[in-house]
């Protein structure tokens, strides 16, 4: 990653309060960002064709999936996400309420980089978004960006 350029974090969440959380853990953040917000599956693949309202959007470097989402749940989403050419190296973390060990076998099963359980607690929650966000940008390499 250049640090000179903003790491760019798409949240699909349908959750105002999850989604405002996370925008308050990023932004307390030492790393430069810019965190998009969609709430439905729908939007998240317009995002990433950069259609609509979403012409122009960036290409994510980590991308933050709800599975319960109405339109297009996490599971068509992540389908999608990972069978794309363009798409496919994209970081996706399944962040999501359910511990169910059948939704963590099939995230997986889709080629999800990893899965997450949103605790309910706003300090806990705070962290794990600080923790992803660390481990993803501080720690992990990613690669190239591509068009």
């Amino acid at each position: 990653m250049n640090p000179s350029q903003p790491i760019e974090i798409l949240m699909a969440e349908d959750s105002p309060s999850d989604a405002a959380i996370t925008q308050e853990a990023i932004k307390s953040s030492k790393l430069i960002n810019r965190l998009h917000i969609v709430d439905n599956g729908e939007d998240v693949l317009l995002f990433l064709q950069k259609e609509g309202k979403y012409a122009g959007a960036p290409t994510p470097d980590l991308i933050l999936l709800d599975l319960n989402m109405p339109r297009m749940n996490g599971y068509q989403v992540l389908a999608e996400i990972k069978q794309h050419s363009q798409w496919k190296q994209i970081p996706v973390v399944i962040l999501t309420t359910s511990k169910s060990e059948l939704d963590v076998a099939t995230a997986y099963k889709l080629h999800a980089n990893c899965y997450v359980s949103k605790p309910v607690d706003f300090d806990k929650f705070s962290e794990v978004v600080r923790s992803i966000e660390n481990f993803w940008f501080s720690i992990v390499q990613l690669p190239p960006k591509t068009s």
